[in-house]
């Protein structure tokens, strides 16, 4: 019987690779050329789903060795419990190393400033940068994918970054029949989009066919929210609700997973994978255009962000 999670997978020939095969091997292939071009990589990891189906990627490119990359997480310190907690059993399950540069620091010793709004995901590129300088990491991995966010969508697999690891799209360099450049200079890096040919749909159903374990916050379930700016907030102590501003249980999920001030839920009864599937194949809205209130602080609102640093 064919389901919603095997639809991609069918072919008419028995020698081709699935859909959702071929994306696979298109990004083991790119972790082992990173591996074989750099010196020091390192995966964001946030716990997330992208990130999520990333590192599985990366376990298969190597297994049965270990992944030869450590993780970053640029923690906001407003994130959702259940995402950390994740991400710690994460790491030790796999025995792998975590980096944590932790916003909350920055805001300790004067560096950063909370914003009026509360939200610190803008907040993140100074420690991201500065981490990454640090600790000398030559190749960067991250989850976006270009069907996200059309900022994204101008993104190559390899993208450079700068001495000041901004990003300037005039900079961006062909990559033709899967070939990648990854050369540098002295303080500069690269920026490695594996996922950036998936879609939201191809993460779910690689999710379903892999047997992929995720944070129960993106299936279906019972939670306190409040409304501003037309999505649902998870009520907090980073500023949320305000007065006039009312706290109702609903039964929702999220598509996708962030700073707990900017990251809305949407009403949903979705509360397995085959309904998640079957949900996202019929939406007409990405999921951080439908979900994150920090790509709509102005219209070139993630673009602006790219080119000071941010993923």
């Amino acid at each position: 019987m064919t389901t919603a999670a095997t639809v991609s997978e069918e072919t008419d020939s028995p020698y081709a690779l699935s859909h959702l095969d071929a994306l696979e091997s298109e990004a083991v292939h790119i972790f082992r050329e990173v591996a074989g071009e750099f010196e020091r990589p390192v995966i964001l990891f946030s716990g997330g789903k992208d990130s999520i189906v990333m590192l599985h990627l990366a376990l298969k490119a190597f297994r049965p060795a270990s992944v030869p990359f450590s993780l970053l997480h640029v923690d906001t310190g407003h994130n959702f419990p259940e995402v950390i907690d994740y991400r710690d059993r994460t790491v030790a399950r796999h025995g792998l190393r975590l980096h944590v540069a932790s916003v909350q620091d920055y805001i300790d010793r004067g560096v950063l400033k909370e914003r009026p709004d509360g939200t610190r995901n803008p907040l993140q590129t100074v420690p991201l940068t500065e981490k990454i300088q640090q600790e000398r990491f030559d190749a960067v991995f991250g989850g976006g994918r270009r069907d996200e966010e059309k900022a994204r969508a101008k993104e190559r697999v390899f993208s450079l970054r700068d001495e000041f690891s901004q990003w300037d799209p005039r900079r961006q360099r062909p990559e033709l029949w899967n070939l990648y450049n990854g050369r540098h200079a002295p303080g500069e890096h690269v920026r490695v989009f594996p996922l950036s040919n998936w879609t939201e749909l191809d993460v779910w159903q690689y999710i379903a066919r892999e047997g992929i374990e995720l944070p129960e916050i993106y299936y279906a379930h019972e939670r306190e929210v409040f409304q501003r700016g037309g999505m649902w907030l998870t009520a907090g102590d980073w500023g949320g609700p305000k007065d006039g501003e009312t706290v109702e249980k609903r039964l929702v999920r999220y598509r996708t997973v962030g700073d707990m001030s900017c990251t809305g839920a949407v009403d949903s009864d979705a509360d397995t994978i085959e309904k998640v599937i079957v949900e996202i194949a019929a939406s007409r809205l990405t999921e951080r255009g439908a979900t994150r209130a920090d790509d709509k602080m102005s219209e070139a609102a993630m673009e602006d962000r790219k080119r000071e640093g941010y993923f």
